[in-house]
């Protein structure tokens, strides 16, 4: 229609675009990212020594009982055998049992041994250690399953019947004397007979004490061994 005026008042065009705002420039700011909740490293590296201590702790027990016994200068204490000895074959220690039947040494693997050697006649000092020896290994309480008593009769006297009667519970073996000598040894200037020699499940003789002094470190020395052992020995054959 002619009538309408597309000019508002003013002379300006009421059906024109509005004008455009005038272009801002671009803005580059950085803005700040989230902080990651990351583990410090040093305490990760804790954790996981931790960790690996409390893995490792029986074994190193272990060690620790069986190996660190040593006398520290004391002639009562027990004293570790380094090298170990292994035991002999029945042709270097030739065993027998009191009527004179061949034993074979490999029927003594798989306990610890607790070994005293003496002559059959036995005066009052041998059963004093004998005595001695019986009373340590009961003193071990529900180990002493795991220990033997063996009495090595080095000579060809016969035992008396009443001291025989005392070892029904121990294995009495007669063996040359000159022959304990590719196994057992005594402390310089010592006799055989001055020590008891523990020997452990695998035959090998690792430590000898002094008998009958300091029956308490004696047993100490047993305990420890039981216990360093005990992740791997069992009672029995």
């Amino acid at each position: 229609m002619s009538g309408f005026n597309s000019l508002a008042p003013g002379g300006r065009d009421v059906c024109a675009q509005p004008p455009e705002p005038p272009a801002e420039p671009l803005s580059f700011s950085v803005h700040s990212l989230p902080t990651l909740a990351l583990p410090p490293v040093r305490q990760g590296r804790l954790k996981m020594l931790v960790v690996l201590l409390v893995c490792a702790a029986p074994v190193i027990a272990s060690y620790v009982s069986y190996y660190v016994i040593r006398p520290q200068g004391r002639s009562n204490h027990g004293e570790l055998i380094e090298p170990q000895r292994p035991l002999p074959s029945a042709a270097a220690l030739p065993l027998t049992d009191l009527d004179g039947r061949a034993v074979d040494p490999a029927s003594l693997l798989g306990q610890w041994l607790f070994v005293t050697v003496a002559g059959g006649a036995c005066d009052a000092k041998c059963e004093r250690q004998l005595y001695l020896q019986r009373q340590l290994r009961e003193a071990i309480g529900k180990d002493k399953a795991r220990i033997d008593r063996v009495w090595l009769v080095d000579d060809d006297v016969p035992p008396r019947p009443e001291l025989l009667a005392a070892m029904q519970d121990a294995a009495v073996l007669r063996v040359p004397r000159a022959a304990l000598a590719a196994w057992l040894a005594p402390a310089p200037g010592q006799p055989l007979e001055a020590h008891f020699y523990i020997v452990d499940p695998l035959g090998n003789w690792m430590m000898r004490t002094s008998a009958p002094s300091e029956p308490a470190l004696i047993k100490r020395d047993l305990e420890r061994l039981m216990r360093g052992s005990a992740g791997w020995d069992k009672p029995g054959r």
